[in-house]
């Protein structure tokens, strides 16, 4: 998969990680009471997963292997989506009524097509306490008008990856927990150093940080009808806090034309101090700005006042069409139990959705010596029990980020007062 702390267009987060080449083979794991699969025929269940091929080709051998061998009567045919291609993949094989069996996705996405009913009701085929493995948050996360639509699966929380010899530069002595702290310390960052605090997207098709930064801070964006609910004291505040920092010369030009790549291109440069990201990037800033690497520390993720943390969600979904839900859901079930959550989740360097893995002492214990690395897992772990998907599940939520994105780059350059580009988002998006 997967760049869990964006998603571009399906919220695809790129994993950073040593494939190990063994999982653990589990009998039943947190299966449970799973539905029972036929046994007078061969169910053949194909399973697509966003790009981990060829970093974790052997693990999948691994356990589809383990999984065939436990049961007989199925047969597992993986096929492996690049991330551009997947949103169209599935679009078109849901509406041929040829989908995959089971198919890795993420709830933002995944919601669109809940709406429509494509995916198997999985609170009719999947007890409540194998639904309860789960963390509570996280199995939410997937769901719909009240409907359990998708099986967790693997997640990341955002965490702030800092140069600390720019900092010190700065003087200043620890990294800041809030927006507001932020603004103040990219002042001075500014002032001290000539340097960009941070970097941050403003282009509608990218990253939702910005989206995500307007929850933490207290806005609603939409009603309980789906109508805009920015419009309020606090979405002018949030919007005036990024307006500010833009004209105030302490964001840097290109957050207007330029992605979340953008932000670690200028953090491995040594171009700004902060890094808002996933533990799964500081492999990729080893590899690529050693020196940059040996200066990072990690902190927990910024947030506003409502100290609302981050998650990204992967899941799995059972179109409602396959031909084999018993078996299909036995393998979803089996992909995402405690025992092989986990084994992934060390090849991957990513977190795991049930209760069981997370509190595996891997996720808590620090040696006194611990690597950067290290220290971002168990941080990013420990956030995870308070993490929450931040942004609503909307059909058209791209749209919603548009209306939101435009108007705040308007008022950036002048074009229009902060309340009027709030008055105009809203009326944007209820008028769509």
């Amino acid at each position: 998969m997967i760049r869990l702390q964006k998603f571009k267009q399906l919220t695809a987060w790129a994993i950073i990680g040593l494939l190990t080449s063994w999982i653990v083979s589990c009998s039943t794991g947190n299966v449970g009471t799973s539905p029972k699969q036929a046994t007078t025929e061969v169910a053949n269940i194909e399973f697509w997963t966003m790009q981990l091929q060829p970093q974790f080709t052997d693990y999948f051998k691994t356990l589809i292997s383990n999984f065939e061998s436990q049961n007989p009567g199925v047969k597992i045919n993986w096929v492996d989506v690049p991330w551009s291609a997947m949103e169209n993949k599935i679009l078109t094989a849901v509406s041929a009524k040829t989908p995959p069996d089971v198919v890795n996705l993420n709830p933002d996405f995944a919601s669109q097509l809940a709406g429509r009913n494509a995916w198997l009701d999985l609170d009719t085929t999947i007890p409540q306490d194998v639904r309860s493995a789960y963390l509570p948050n996280i199995w939410k996360a997937s769901t719909l008008n009240g409907k359990s639509f998708g099986i967790p699966w693997y997640l990341t929380t955002r965490l702030t990856i800092y140069n600390t010899e720019l900092l010190k530069q700065a003087g200043i002595s620890k990294p800041p927990a809030t927006y507001a702290e932020l603004a103040e310390v990219a002042q001075q960052i500014k002032n001290k150093t000539g340097k960009y605090a941070f970097f941050i997207t403003f282009v509608p098709q990218d990253s939702g940080e910005v989206m995500e930064s307007l929850v933490q801070m207290g806005v609603t964006l939409v009603d309980a009808e789906g109508k805009a609910a920015f419009n309020s004291p606090q979405g002018k505040a949030a919007f005036h806090y990024w307006v500010d920092l833009y004209k105030k010369g302490l964001l840097p030009k290109e957050v207007l034309t330029q992605g979340h790549r953008h932000a670690i291109d200028l953090y491995q440069s040594g171009e700004t101090v902060f890094l808002a990201s996933g533990p799964e990037f500081l492999k990729t800033i080893a590899n690529n700005a050693p020196k940059i690497a040996q200066a990072s520390a990690i902190a927990p993720q910024i947030t506003g006042d409502t100290g609302k943390k981050n998650v990204a969600v992967m899941n799995v979904i059972i179109p409602r069409a396959t031909k084999h839900p018993d078996a299909a859901t036995k393998f979803a079930l089996f992909v995402t139990n405690d025992a092989n959550q986990l084994a992934f989740a060390k090849a991957a360097n990513v977190l795991p959705s049930t209760t069981k893995a997370l509190s595996d002492s891997y996720f808590k214990d620090m040696p006194a010596n611990a690597s950067t690395v290290e220290k971002a897992r168990v941080i990013s772990a420990k956030q995870l029990q308070q993490a929450e998907v931040l942004t609503p599940k909307l059909k058209d939520f791209k749209k919603l980020q548009k209306a939101i994105y435009d108007n705040l780059q308007a008022a950036m350059l002048d074009q229009k007062t902060v309340d009027k580009a709030v008055e105009d988002a809203a009326q944007q998006w209820n008028n769509r």
